[in-house]
């Protein structure tokens, strides 16, 4: 049965397949937010202990450091498989490349707007920052190119990087990819416990500016709550995938790219736009079929029944409008002119082009950071990259006397407009200083 639903007030859609759920969580549980609550509170008061206790109740690790020592360090680079090794290598090169060309595009600037009056600005990087490597079903390795890389790039001095045992095992390719992106400390330590000590700090753990990478529900709310305390690169949910597709699109791989994504969650939505109804039921059926035998079928299957969905639009100029509607983590279009979207399209994470690229490209190996908005955040930020590792700062300094005292008499009416006399009277000294004026507040006079 097809189903007409107004997605947005500017486009109507066919739905050959509609989500089963029909709300999505943009916040956490009250039971996670009252957990986090709880372990950090703990942790901050009971520093290394806590965080001690969390870890053997959640990951039975309890070391009694869970710093990586060079000498621990040597022996899993030494377990990794020599083409592993190859490939992060390449890999991250990828991403430092990519990184550095955001880092140029940024300057420092300083004008002269008056005689004597100079105004400046600079990109300076946060001193220390924390990078947190999920663990979990899937080691996500790619995460610490992404975080690791980019901070060192922008020049942050001192990186701390944490990552979970995987059921009980220490994740070599994880922590070789950690060492080679160029951590400064290495962690065996996973979930609240670990991004609240790295943001608290503890009596072996220096605290950190700032908090990045993914992370699951409880990862994501410490981080929540902890920000203000530290900067957070974004607040994360589950991934998402949105493809926007014509007639010339394959719908086969159309159906691959969208379990692709599906398969990082039960929570992880996939959706399809397309002006052509055929593909789009080609696509049902191929998912359908694909997913009988999919190892990570257990994921993926649950995401595609509860969260999937197909809409068939009259127009591309449709799809890319209802598209900015879902302002999806993840945009991949397939289409004759994929490059249509870059001037059509607004709210997205992150634009995949063409039949020659896709998502898993983005994730695992390509260069361009995978730390991406959801949950419609989209709307209002980007992903990371090099620029959250960096403040831009401001400077003044006005040399002129002249200069100095014709801002101090505008500085003077201006603040008193607004009520504020002692700004008033910084203004009002110098333009006494420099010009001779006298101060109506005051007999103090400056000498020759």
């Amino acid at each position: 049965m097809t189903v007409t639903a107004a997605i947005s007030s500017a486009v109507d859609s066919v739905m050959l397949k509609e989500p089963a759920q029909n709300s999505i969580n943009r916040g956490s549980t009250p039971e996670v937010r009252a957990t986090v609550e709880g372990v950090i509170a703990d942790i901050r008061e009971r520093g290394d202990a806590a965080v001690r206790e969390y870890s053997e109740k959640f990951d039975k690790y309890a070391p009694e450091s869970f710093l990586l020592t060079k000498e621990q360090l040597d022996e899993i680079m030494a377990r990794v498989p020599e083409q592993t090794i190859e490939d992060i290598k390449f890999v991250q090169e990828q991403v430092r490349t990519m990184a550095q060309k955001q880092l140029e595009s940024l300057s420092d600037f300083e004008i002269e707007t008056m005689p004597g009056v100079f105004l400046g600005q600079k990109n300076v990087p946060i001193q220390a920052a924390g990078a947190y490597i999920p663990g979990g079903k899937y080691p996500l390795l790619a995460s610490a190119h992404m975080t690791i890389i980019t901070a060192k790039v922008a020049g942050v001095e001192r990186v701390a990087a944490c990552t979970p045992l995987i059921q009980g095992e220490v994740p070599d390719a994880t922590v070789a990819a950690m060492y080679l992106a160029g951590a400064d400390e290495i962690y065996l330590l996973g979930g609240i416990q670990a991004v609240a000590a790295l943001a608290i700090g503890t009596e072996t753990i220096k605290p950190v500016n700032m908090l990045a990478g993914p992370g699951n529900a409880f990862v994501a709310e410490a981080k929540r709550q902890l920000f203000g305390e530290v900067g957070i690169d974004l607040f994360a949910g589950p991934t998402e995938v949105l493809i926007i597709a014509d007639e010339h699109a394959d719908p086969f791989i159309v159906a691959v790219d969208l379990l692709s994504q599906a398969e990082h969650g039960p929570d992880s939505p996939a959706v399809l736009i397309t002006t052509s109804e055929e593909l789009g039921r080609k696509v049902i059926e191929h998912i359908d079929t694909i997913l009988v035998d999919m190892p990570t079928r257990d994921y993926a299957g649950a995401a595609w029944r509860d969260w999937g969905a197909v809409h068939v639009v009259e127009s591309l100029d449709d799809a890319y409008v209802l598209g900015d509607e879902y302002a999806y983590e993840h945009v991949q279009i397939l289409t004759e002119n994929p490059r249509e979207a870059l001037e059509k399209m607004h709210d997205y994470g992150a634009l995949f082009l063409g039949e020659g690229t896709c998502v898993s490209y983005g994730d695992k190996v390509i260069g361009t950071n995978h730390v991406l908005p959801t949950r419609g955040a989209a709307r209002y930020t980007g992903g990371l990259w090099v620029g959250k590792y960096l403040r831009t700062v401001t400077y003044q300094e006005v040399t002129n006397t002249e200069s100095s005292a014709f801002f101090g008499e505008l500085c003077g009416r201006a603040s008193r407009v607004e009520r504020f006399e002692g700004h008033a009277r910084s203004g009002d000294v110098r333009a006494a200083k420099y010009r001779g004026t006298t101060l109506p507040w005051s007999d103090h006079t400056f000498g020759n």
